[in-house]
């Protein structure tokens, strides 16, 4: 199996955007699907969304994008969620960034025109949702003609949510003579099904599921959207945390916070992919060697972090998926040391949060800090910090109460 991503035979400015962004060696489903993909095969990814899959899918794409013509929609990937096919947008941008490809994330929930501009210059890689798509393509502007790569990313969240028909509509607006690359997390009938429908002899992987690093004590602070700052800040004053990562998920919210914690409790500082790559780097170099304690990031910015004696992550929102806590929680408890993992989740993030748990095969304890005021109210018996001394992973003894909803974050990526 391929043990370094040197060995994939990318061209060079994808080898040096991987570096930079921190990636040491590929997961075991990039290590499989990637020279699957850069051959031009059709492959059915079976992984679940704690394995990498998204740069699996995204290096083929840039490597292929790299020659050829442009201005034209040359690779479509299908999501099932507006906030995954965001994710997927602004990675493709980061690790494309020095190759000059265009992108653009055609959701729901916010305005058609700045989409409409992009489809019209002709963006190279369209990461979308199905029902916005086709909205877009009621109209003359939408030509997918020219698409070379298709993917469907967590499939079977596309056919339980009822996608299915929507997806072969766009299907039949792309050239039969395409590669295609499906991922899904389970690999059900109807799953196989589309595969037989729409794929040429697909290469099948089979991933399982990757776990949080040990010496990570891993504990939830339930709390509500907007008491999360007032809870970080507190958690500052009250706690010894020397060398504090915090995720957020929207890059906005990362200057805002890190100028909530200043005026707080500490000096802190961002990064995001908003910032000029020196202000990222003079940021990143100034938290490793403490003037700031705090450093608030985003997932994609965040790839290119390593720096050692971070103490403490703070998942100030719940991870969009697995995989995005796993990476976090890398941050942490490096070389044998050990570290904390923190994860706000608000009421509405519950569901987002169950699936993590499913997904690393954990309950994770869950705390209310003494004289606080949560917002929520869900109380968790005994009201008490966590015990720090427990072992990492390890149950609280405490129950968690049955019931709970499950929106789902409608999601990785």
């Amino acid at each position: 199996m391929t043990t370094s991503f040197n060995d994939f035979g990318l061209i060079p400015a994808l080898t040096e955007a991987v570096s930079d962004m921190g990636y040491s060696r590929p997961t075991p489903i990039q290590a499989e699907a990637v020279p699957i993909a850069l051959a031009g095969r059709d492959l059915i990814g079976c992984a679940s969304t704690g394995t990498g899959k998204t740069a699996a899918f995204l290096l083929p794409i840039l490597q292929r994008l790299s020659t050829g013509s442009r201005n034209s929609c040359r690779a479509l990937v299908l999501s099932p969620t507006r906030e995954l096919a965001m994710q997927i947008d602004e990675l493709a941008l980061a690790i494309g960034y020095h190759l000059g490809i265009t992108a653009v994330s055609v959701v729901g929930g916010v305005d058609m025109r700045p989409q409409e501009r992009a489809l019209r210059a002709g963006a190279e890689i369209v990461v979308a949702t199905a029902g916005r798509l086709l909205d877009h393509m009621r109209f003359d502007y939408v030509d997918l003609s020219s698409v070379e790569i298709l993917v469907l990313d967590e499939a079977d969240r596309m056919l339980d949510m009822g996608f299915l028909p929507d997806i072969r509509r766009i299907l039949r607006a792309l050239p039969a003579e395409r590669q295609t690359l499906l991922f899904s997390a389970t690999m059900a009938p109807e799953i196989r099904r589309l595969a037989n429908d729409i794929m040429r002899d697909p290469v099948p992987i089979l991933i399982g599921p990757q776990k949080p690093a040990s010496g990570i004590v891993q504990s939830v602070y339930p709390v509500a959207q907007a008491r999360k700052v007032k809870l970080l800040t507190t958690l500052l004053q009250r706690q010894p945390m020397r060398s504090v990562l915090v995720f957020v998920k929207r890059k906005a919210d990362a200057d805002r916070l890190a100028r909530a914690v200043t005026r707080a409790t500490v000096p802190a500082t961002s990064i995001h992919s908003d910032r000029r790559q020196e202000d990222r780097v003079a940021a990143l170099e100034a938290f490793r060697r403490g003037e700031y304690p705090v450093l608030i990031a985003t997932d994609v910015a965040s790839r290119g972090i390593d720096v050692d004696g971070i103490s403490h992550v703070v998942n100030f929102d719940v991870p969009f998926s697995p995989d995005d806590y796993i990476h976090r929680g890398g941050r942490t408890a490096r070389a044998g040391a050990a570290g904390e993992v923190l994860t706000f989740v608000a009421p509405e993030e519950e569901g987002a949060l169950l699936t993590i748990e499913k997904a690393i095969g954990l309950t994770l304890p869950r705390v209310i800090l003494p004289n606080f005021d949560h917002g929520t109210h869900e109380h968790v018996p005994p009201p008490v910090v966590a015990d720090n001394t427990k072992k990492p992973g390890g149950r609280s003894g405490r129950r968690r109460r049955g019931g709970r909803g499950r929106p789902s974050p409608s999601k990785p990526t």
